[in-house]
């Protein structure tokens, strides 16, 4: 296998209960990763998925440990992390006073794309979720369904080098 995109060593995540009493999250987390593999973390509700996705994310920093996300180390360089990746998180985070080509057009220019490539990729992901007849209709008026696939096209948006998707399927058509 070449470079892993994902890999953990050793990953601990503990938290200190009110009490005084520490919780590990995660517990010694050993993980490796391929481009071009697809991974799927599977288990029961607090098993430490999300806790897991957000240390990958830059999103929380791991208790001991080492994680690398696309050749970059989280801790030591979060913000190369974070422009390589794309996220959907578990519960649908947009702007419904917007319509989706604001939404994704707004994303692409906070990552610099110039504004022929943003035209181009919202016209190629709005096809490929299939958001094209809806597109420049408010987020409001969008079903759950349309929703999601319109996040799933905001994360692929600057055509990241690793996608998470955190419970991708939930309330997707």
């Amino acid at each position: 296998m070449t470079q892993p995109v994902i890999q953990t060593v050793e990953l601990v995540k503990r938290y200190v209960t009110g009490d005084g009493q520490t919780v590990d999250a995660l517990r010694g987390i050993e993980l490796t990763i391929g481009s071009g593999e697809i991974y799927a973390l599977l288990g029961p509700n607090g098993a430490g998925k999300t806790t897991l996705l957000s240390i990958l994310t830059t999103l929380l920093l791991p208790t001991e440990g080492h994680a690398v996300v696309a050749g970059f180390d989280v801790v030591k360089d979060p913000a190369q992390v974070r422009r390589s990746i794309g996220v959907t998180f578990q519960e649908i985070v947009i702007d419904e006073d917007l319509t989706g080509r604001q939404i994704l057009d707004f994303h692409g220019q906070l990552y610099g794309l110039n504004k022929a490539i943003r035209l181009d990729r919202i016209t190629e992901l709005a096809s490929l979720v299939e958001l094209v007849d809806v597109l420049d209709r408010k987020v409001a008026g969008y079903s759950g369904g349309m929703k999601r696939r319109l996040e799933l096209a905001r994360g692929l948006m600057t055509n990241p080098d690793v996608l998470f998707l955190d419970e991708p399927t939930q309330g997707l058509d």
